[in-house]
């Protein structure tokens, strides 16, 4: 994946690869940040997600993303093969599924409809690979914010699945399932 940019009617949001040493001390406060409790960091220091995301980088089948909102860095991105990460032995994986997590900055100054904004910009992003033809999330069961973002971009939950961390909403969305939800004609 490239650096991009793309226009909504809202706003211009480009995507680059995060680099762990310049962009761990940008994300350790957006981790760390109670509204970030589903994404298990909490008590994480700043060399914690160093260490986190050079270990991501290292990984042939997972990648992080920073996303940025008319130049300025707004959420954060990841990428994974789900036959090889997150989701081993959990389901059966298709060719052409893409893992995904996404994560929003904090702001002192919600923005209503960003979060859509920002997850409608990571689904066009992994959909603008032609391998991808299905994505895949798992969120915890219990973020119920997220799982109505998701069904807002296309996502049909499946199952329950347990993972060692959680209890995870195995979810998943084509690529006619997210065209449909924009309101594009297949």
């Amino acid at each position: 994946m490239s650096t991009k940019s793309t226009t909504s009617a809202m706003s211009s949001i480009s995507i680059r690869p995060l680099d762990p040493l310049t962009d761990a001390e940008l994300i350790h406060p957006w981790v760390t940040h109670p509204k970030a409790a589903f994404w298990m960091m909490q008590d994480h220091r700043l060399q914690d997600v160093e260490r986190e995301y050079m270990a991501i980088a290292a990984d042939p089948h997972h990648d992080a993303f920073i996303g940025s909102v008319d130049g300025v860095p707004a959420f954060l991105m990841e990428r994974y093969d789900p036959a090889m990460a997150e989701l081993v032995g959990l389901y059966e994986p298709e060719p052409g599924d893409v893992g995904m997590h996404f994560l929003v900055a904090p702001s002192d100054t919600p923005v209503h409809g960003f979060t859509r904004t920002v997850i409608t910009a990571v689904m066009r992003e992994l959909f603008a690979d032609p391998a991808t033809a299905r994505v895949v999330v798992e969120p915890d069961i219990r973020n119920t914010a997220v799982h109505a973002l998701n069904a807002a971009v296309g996502f049909v939950p499946e199952r329950e699945v347990e993972k060692p961390e959680k209890t995870a909403l195995l979810s998943f969305c084509t690529r006619a399932q997210f065209e449909s939800a924009m309101g594009v004609a297949a």
